[in-house]
């Protein structure tokens, strides 16, 4: 009860928002449920009167936009990963959220310059040759500056915005409370487990607001790639990185989102994107740690045709089992063998252990046959998901929170590959990578190789 009461500010202040934007009462070519415009209208009537009697200026990608800005930044990440899929919420909603990703307002010159010059305990003018005034891009969390070492070297300079993380704990609480509540009152909820996945988010958003271990993954997925001449990674100069500012590499390059640039530069865009396939499998499956906030305003490419990666916040990491199993799925549905897409879910757990495996078998069939081989746009994601869930809910699945960053990640860079060809489909194009993945992880040979591995670490 004292925490209801906690949060009852909070969720009229959410309520409140919505009323304002509209965007239940209002919300373009989406067709609601009609419990929801209803329950729209009411708290409209209740909290922003005024919307329900004039006529907003903005369309609804705008006002969807104003409204993740409004809430605060881990909203605003939502939308960040919504505006790389228009196939699912269209290209004016998708062009609208593309605002958040790093045109927000900035904060002031002064905070920074006093931030920088507290951290390392020297002048700015002592630190840097020059320093920009005005921010390059200006995100959720942190904005970016351009400057120029003493030494010569161009460099891009992340600084945490004040307050962020009191704001972040604020927004994680009253979710986790939601979660909470959705789980006692409503006995469906459970199998999706939402304090589970509240977990992972938390840890996520932790891991994010320390730039230090941005810094820290950055450096490991260079030293990952050491030998890949796809992808350019930003060297980082720890002597000026702290656990609030990081100094990295400025990288010269186009976005992922400029089809045009890319082709000026000579380079296919279907090329592009299956580079861009080939590096997340790698990351993903070769790894086990991916960049997982993989919006295109952090993805460039480079003049010299390489791919190249900027903020490393958010982190996924997957354990070899979760790995090997994720790949061997895909690999399978690839093949079109259900059996064998069946038993790997029953194998590491994703199904109970007395599912009907011919049952589920038949099910994985009727929901990938129809979408195999064909683009994206001809694609109706809408359908999809709703065979999708009901096949997770007739079998029992409960979420994977560990999984949830892969999927996430995954839903974003198959949505990047439709921005630059809207013919593509990602997965087939990563068919290579993955049959070759096949070979060397599926072999007799090599789960021997495992089986002995996990037994020898048991004795030790």
């Amino acid at each position: 009860m004292i925490k209801f009461i906690r949060y009852i500010p909070k969720v009229i202040h959410l309520l409140y928002i919505l009323s304002k934007y509209r965007v239940l009462t209002d919300s373009g070519h989406f067709e609601l449920p009609f419990s929801l415009k209803v329950l729209g209208r009411f708290f409209s009537i209740i909290l922003y009167p005024i919307g329900l009697f004039t006529k907003s200026n903005l369309n609804f990608g705008q006002r969807l936009a104003g409204l993740f800005q409004s809430l605060g930044p881990i909203y605003i990440k939502f939308g960040q990963t919504l505006s790389t899929r228009p196939d699912l919420i269209g290209t004016e909603v998708a062009d609208s959220l593309k605002y958040l990703q790093d045109k927000l307002p900035p904060f002031s010159y002064r905070i920074v310059k006093a931030r920088i010059e507290e951290r390392f305990g020297q002048k700015l003018s002592d630190l840097f040759d020059s320093f920009d005034d005005t921010p390059v891009a200006a995100a959720s969390i942190a904005q970016v500056h351009k400057a120029k070492l003493k030494s010569g070297e161009i460099v891009a300079v992340k600084i945490l915005r004040p307050n962020i993380a009191q704001k972040y704990e604020e927004d994680i609480a009253f979710l986790e409370y939601g979660a909470e509540v959705i789980t006692r009152f409503l006995k469906k909820a459970k199998r999706l487990r939402p304090k589970e996945v509240m977990s992972v988010f938390r840890q996520s958003m932790n891991l994010e607001l320390n730039l230090r271990s941005e810094a820290a993954a950055a450096s490991r997925i260079l030293d990952n790639f050491a030998n890949d001449s796809s992808l350019h990674i930003p060297r980082i100069y720890w002597n000026l990185t702290h656990d609030d500012i990081i100094t990295l590499e400025w990288i010269d390059g186009v976005s992922i989102y400029d089809r045009e640039a890319i082709k000026k530069l000579g380079f296919d865009p279907k090329d592009i994107a299956a580079k861009i396939a080939v590096i997340f499998f790698n990351q993903a499956y070769r790894d086990g740690f991916f960049h997982a906030d993989l919006h295109p305003g952090n993805i460039l490419v480079c003049p010299n045709g390489k791919v190249a990666l900027v903020d490393f916040g958010i982190i996924g990491i997957l354990a070899e089992d979760d790995r090997l199993a994720i790949a061997e799925i895909l690999y399978a549905f690839l093949k079109r063998d259900y059996k064998l897409v069946a038993e790997v879910h029953q194998r590491v757990g994703y199904i109970p252990k007395d599912t009907n495996l011919e049952y589920f078998a038949q099910s994985c069939r009727a929901v990938a046959e129809p979408i195999i081989g064909i683009a994206i746009k001809n694609i109706s994601i809408g359908n999809l998901l709703a065979q999708l869930f009901k096949v997770t809910e007739e079998y029992g699945m409960e979420t994977q929170p560990q999984l949830l960053l892969l999927q996430k990640t995954m839903v974003v860079v198959e949505g990047i590959g439709q921005s630059l060809d809207e013919d593509i489909n990602m997965w087939l194009l990563a068919e290579p990578w993955i049959k070759k993945w096949a070979a060397k992880n599926l072999s007799p040979e090599a789960k021997l190789l495992r089986m002995i591995k996990k037994i020898l670490n048991k004795l030790v």
